[in-house]
């Protein structure tokens, strides 16, 4: 049966099997993968004489969102509404947008989508990376080099760090695929050189995530998220001792604080190295110990004989409240930020207040600007203020021992 299908694809339809193409059971749709590029054959199972199965397959991850195990939703996310659906042995005239699953009942065809109208596959955005760097492609993107693309990365993961703060949101998608676009656009850049690309890219993670989940992928044992922490450092302290010595020169072994970048806000950076440092064993034992470093550090400032001194002072202060932070499990940049966004509603509020007064702020003494900050204070309180917004940082403070966001920037 398969073979007429086939023939009849190619008289109606141009088919041509050379170009690729892919045969989906109409019942197994949404757990295969499926390349909205390539001409698609569905077919019911009960036409290719296999078994029908005995529970719903489960939706492909990646793929597994709203209307996952939908069918007709994933045709609809995959393809145009307007893109035709030939039906084997009946007239022409039916689109995605008008399936519906009796449609599923026979075989169907769908030629491919244009690379770029194919916007939900995989490979359809390193396309149009390759479309626009090409001779005839788009000026700006053309100039653009690995140095020059730095700044818009810091500032399209910072877009995404935001919208975080208020969980998952169709404008999380959004961002999300700004910072994918930059992802894209730099292996775009490394294959043009020769050096690497797109499928380097996702090997290199898939493989270290795999090798560093044994307890899930392999035989280990890990009972909590402490065990994983633990299991995840010395997995990479024995990556770093073979990287040092595959070479015929055998170098010392790269530090345990390798890697943390040097761009990171210093808060986050240095909870981080505080983390790995902790946990390969170097940690206080109690917070205890830290609470009597914070009071040390802070008669260490009083002291401080220079202007030099006190900042390395209030350095060594900063450092001790981060590990302090870590020790409560809060991330201490998200806390900053926190705080941040608090500032900034009750200084909005002092700034309204002083000018339904007619007075400015520098002429006010110190008590009544006092006096004003508690107005504030009160009026967010009693969720008057305005401008009130979740989303500054304050719900993204409490930090669990270990993230999925740590592993996979480790």
């Amino acid at each position: 049966m398969l073979d007429a299908l086939l023939a009849e694809a190619r008289l109606r339809w141009g088919l041509d099997p050379a170009d690729g193409m892919a045969v989906i059971p109409a019942e197994r749709l949404v757990a295969l993968p499926l390349e909205p590029t390539r001409p698609v054959v569905i077919v019911p199972l009960a036409a290719l004489r296999a078994p029908h199965p005995s529970a719903p397959p489960a939706p492909l991850p990646g793929r597994h969102g709203p209307g996952g195990d939908d069918p007709i939703a994933v045709l609809r996310r995959l393809y145009p509404a307007d893109h035709l659906v030939g039906r084997f042995g009946a007239p022409d005239g039916t689109t995605v947008g008008e399936l519906s699953a009796t449609d599923l009942a026979g075989p169907l065809y769908l030629g491919p989508v244009a690379p770029e109208a194919a916007f939900a596959s995989p490979w359809g955005m390193p396309w149009i990376s390759s479309r626009l760097r090409a001779l005839d492609g788009c000026p700006w993107d053309r100039e653009q080099t690995h140095e020059s693309l730095r700044s818009h990365l810091l500032e399209e993961a910072y877009e995404v760090y935001d919208a975080l703060a208020d969980g998952a949101t169709p404008a999380l998608a959004g961002e999300l695929g700004d910072l994918w676009l930059q992802v894209v656009l730099h292996a775009q850049l490394a294959a043009e050189a020769g050096i690497f690309d797109l499928t380097d890219v996702q090997a290199a993670i898939a493989s270290k995530i795999v090798r560093r989940h044994p307890h899930v992928f392999g035989d280990a044992e890990a009972r909590t998220a402490t065990d994983v922490n633990r299991q995840w450092e010395r997995i990479k302290q024995a990556e770093r001792a073979a990287e040092a010595s595959a070479g015929e020169e055998v170098t010392a072994p790269k530090s345990a604080l390798e890697g943390i970048s040097r761009s990171l806000p210093a808060l986050a950076a240095s909870q981080e190295m505080q983390e790995r440092a902790a946990h390969l064993g170097y940690d206080w034992p109690s917070i205890d110990g830290i609470l009597a470093k914070v009071d040390e550090e802070l008669a260490e400032l009083a002291e401080a004989p220079s202007a030099a001194a006190r900042a390395e002072e209030v350095g060594d202060l900063l450092m001790v409240l981060v590990n302090l932070a870590r020790h409560h499990g809060v991330d201490a940049e998200a806390a900053l930020r926190g705080a941040n966004g608090k500032f900034r509603r009750r200084f909005g509020i002092v700034e309204r207040l002083a000018a339904a007064q007619g007075v400015a702020l520098r002429d006010l003494s110190f008590a009544e600007l006092d006096e004003l900050w508690d107005q504030a204070k009160a009026e967010l309180a009693a969720g008057e203020g305005p401008g009130e917004q979740a989303g500054d940082g304050a719900d993204a403070q409490i930090r669990g021992p270990a993230t999925a966001g740590e592993e996979a920037g480790s």
